[in-house]
């Protein structure tokens, strides 16, 4: 009997533990929008067991808002840390710690919320006020979105764009460069100009290798015209025989025609 009693009396201590045992804060409103005077207990007469105070959960303390009730306030950051009470008071008190970033350095910041007289959450506050930009979300600095350079240069085989000798497109030569126009396409605004070069190998005369050139550069920009970019932006000029990116020794026609291949070609330079 006697044991029963005294797990009786533990039961009401807690329970006026519980209970009322005055406001910290003077005034505070009805709609506890506001005190007279705002009185913060000092951090070292928290409970025992909020000793130091706690590392709050950021997500659930961001989510504190007016309206709550004091079980909703105690699901998201716990029961108060002072022993103002808990059911009967009109505000709770909290000692939280914030470690900084990469730092083991921790900012003490205390939390006030009051309570309306129907003991919803109406007011928070921070001490010192600085303490409310730790709960700010980290920003994200968008960055635009990189532009795709567009091709700095084409060079395409003369023998893919034209007969032996000659400077007229073949129809493979067409599908060529029609895809050399699709993709100047999507950059052309930021284009400045378009430099079509040809060139040949060294068979034949210098003064002919000069002039096919020319015709074959021509031909191209047509072609590129013909396809939907601006003639005003394609400057042409033939090369001939000039620049050639393979030496080859002389020997049958046939084979020093094949070698010389790379030779005969067509850059298209974009700018």
């Amino acid at each position: 009997m006697h044991k029963s009693w005294k797990q009786i009396n533990v039961a009401i201590a807690a329970t006026f533990a519980l209970a009322a045992c005055g406001n910290v804060s003077h005034d505070v409103a009805k709609d506890g929008h506001s005190a007279g005077e705002l009185v913060w207990p000092a951090t070292n007469d928290v409970t025992p067991m909020h000793k130091g105070g706690t590392f709050p959960n950021l997500h659930n303390l961001r989510q504190m808002r007016a309206g709550l009730n004091k079980q909703q306030v105690s699901d998201l950051i716990g029961y108060p840390h002072f022993s103002e009470g808990v059911w009967g008071v009109r505000e709770w008190n909290y000692v939280f710690n914030f470690r900084k970033p990469d730092s083991d350095e921790v900012t003490v910041c205390q939390y006030k919320v009051l309570f309306d007289d129907g003991k919803v959450a109406r007011s928070f506050y921070w001490k010192p006020e600085s303490c409310a930009a730790l709960l700010e979300e980290p920003k994200v600095v968008s960055q635009p979105p990189k532009e795709e350079e567009a091709p700095q240069q084409f060079t395409l085989s003369a023998d893919a764009l034209f007969a032996f000798g000659k400077a007229d497109i073949s129809p493979e030569g067409r599908k060529a460069l029609a895809g050399v126009a699709t993709q100047l396409h999507e950059h052309i605004a930021r284009v400045h100009s378009i430099n079509v070069t040809g060139y040949t190998d060294r068979l034949g005369s210098t003064t002919g290798n000069q002039q096919l050139s020319e015709r074959r550069a021509h031909a191209v920009k047509d072609v590129l015209v013909e396809d939907g970019l601006p003639s005003s932006k394609i400057q042409t000029e033939g090369r001939g025989e000039s620049n050639p990116v393979k030496d080859c020794a002389d020997g049958s026609r046939a084979l020093l025609k094949a070698c010389l291949a790379p030779n005969r070609r067509v850059e298209v330079r974009v700018d």
